[in-house]
């Protein structure tokens, strides 16, 4: 339900696509701190889009965070947009700055 909030940076751009179950994301990462910056959440991103299209899903998005010199791991919980675009998900729009969403048609 969050995902799909309409105040978020995450709304589905086609409203119908809030209620599409062939419409999946990818929300979140826990990943310690001592594991951080081995290539873990790019694994986990290919292990999704496995998933993802195992499992029937059309589309795949995602709304992580642009870095900058100057970011924090402190909101990196959402990934790198840097990961997803080596995923070959793309952009589609950016409602609030450096947060952008993504999609990835399967």
């Amino acid at each position: 339900p969050e995902w799909n909030n309409q105040g978020r940076g995450s709304a589905p751009v086609d409203p119908a696509d809030a209620g599409d179950l062939d419409v999946w994301a990818i929300s979140c990462f826990f990943i310690r701190v001592k594991a951080r910056g081995r290539g873990i959440t790019h694994r986990l991103v290919d292990g999704g889009i496995a998933f993802a299209r195992e499992n029937g899903a059309r589309l795949l998005e995602a709304c992580p965070i642009d870095l900058s010199r100057d970011s924090r791991s402190i909101g990196l919980f959402v990934g790198s947009s840097r990961v997803f675009e080596k995923a070959g998900f793309e952009r589609l729009l950016e409602r609030k700055p450096g947060r952008p969403l993504m999609r990835l048609v399967l």
